[in-house]
């Protein structure tokens, strides 16, 4: 276990050259370096979190919800019958011409009936819009609230007008308070959406969206564990700009304001597209592969950082193409449909933090599930 241990915390891939934990280790009275074990806090804040969103979604998202007419629960749910729910759990949930037509024979029925049955039985599985507005309620408030909380932070960092202070004095720089309560409360948020996969309606993408908070919390981990989380806050930044207007464009899609949800769509998309293809690699990217490289040089887990940042590159350019192509759909039919929300819920998850990239490399399918 201690040759294992030794060996992922290998200073030479960590740290720069003539650098070592034990510089790290003991720091001035009053200084306070990124050390893995602050990390833990996150786990007893993500069950906060979550008790927080179970308490939101059920006094203050859901009374809206019913205020504007969306009730909980299912529309039509389809009659109990053993031998088609049996068929419905372990063999198709969309049978073929084949199961159908033998369904129909067993139970002398229809087969429209049939098909009518498990139409309903897959509907049941759906959350309903009561359900989706909650959801979409309580992560527009928490990105609202942590990219208020970021900005007005960042704006009073030194790093944020000039990027070089992200890499004076590495790794020798000082964990503040301000940036430990951004970027462990940024964790634990993605910690809870995990801990809630398991309580909420089972969705298709389960696995997906599991694979994803994963690969999340692993880099969110990472970069404060080498201490580049001067410039993880700046990326933080700038990925959670446009997460609360998606949110909000879905918010007035279930409330059927659909003038409104055009014009928040709009504006998602422009935001979107300046902080992906314009500050993103201006701002940040210039910054993790230039000025690191003149100020500090580089070293193997630069190396690795600068990799996932140039692949998230690679992913926003991907998926401005996307978000642009269900843009001009949606202005030709003259609005931007519940399905068109729906394909940028599945891709855009990844691009609201620089550390989202191993979880959405088939995107054209998961592009084509809907809410």
């Amino acid at each position: 276990m201690a040759a294992l241990s030794a060996w992922f915390w290998n200073e030479r891939f960590w740290l720069p050259h003539n650098v070592t934990w034990a510089d790290l280790a003991d720091p001035a009275p009053g200084v306070e370096y990124p050390k893995a074990g602050h990390l833990f806090a996150a786990l007893p804040l993500a069950l906060g979190i979550f008790a927080v969103r179970i308490i939101f979604e059920r006094f203050i998202a859901g009374p809206c919800a019913r205020t504007l007419h969306l009730q909980p629960g299912v529309a039509r749910r389809a009659q109990p019958n053993a031998v088609l729910e049996k068929v419905f759990r372990s063999i198709t949930k969309n049978p073929d011409t084949r199961h159908l037509d033998g369904l129909s024979k067993q139970l002398d029925w229809e087969v429209r009936k049939v098909q009518r049955w498990f139409r309903h039985r897959r509907n049941q599985d759906k959350p309903s819009t009561h359900t989706k507005f909650c959801e979409s309620m309580w992560r527009f408030t928490f990105y609202l609230g942590i990219f208020t909380y970021g900005f007005q932070f960042l704006w009073q960092s030194p790093w944020m007008w000039d990027t070089r202070h992200c890499w004076y004095g590495y790794p020798y720089q000082v964990m503040t308070p301000g940036l430990y309560h951004y970027y462990v409360t940024e964790l634990a948020f993605y910690w809870s959406l995990m801990f809630s996969q398991f309580t909420d309606i089972k969705r298709k993408d389960f696995l997906i969206m599991f694979i994803h908070h994963l690969a999340t919390v692993g880099l969110i981990s990472f970069s404060y564990v080498n201490n580049m989380a001067r410039v993880g806050s700046l990326v933080m930044c700038v990925h959670d700009a446009s997460d609360f207007l998606l949110e909000a464009a879905k918010l007035a899609n279930y409330a059927k304001y659909q003038r409104l949800c055009d014009f928040l769509f709009i504006v998602f998309s422009v935001v979107f597209f300046i902080t992906r293809l314009v500050i993103y690699p201006v701002w940040v990217l210039n910054s993790t592969m230039f000025e690191s490289w003149a100020i500090v040089g580089p070293f193997p887990s630069w190396w690795l950082f600068n990799f996932l940042l140039l692949v998230l590159q690679l992913l926003h350019i991907i998926w401005s193409y996307l978000i642009a192509r269900i843009a001009i759909k949606a202005m030709l039919r003259g609005k931007v449909s519940h399905s068109s929300l729906g394909q940028v819920r599945y891709f855009f998850p990844v691009l609201q933090h620089w550390n989202r990239v191993s979880s959405r490399l088939h995107l054209s399918l998961w592009c084509e599930l809907l809410l």
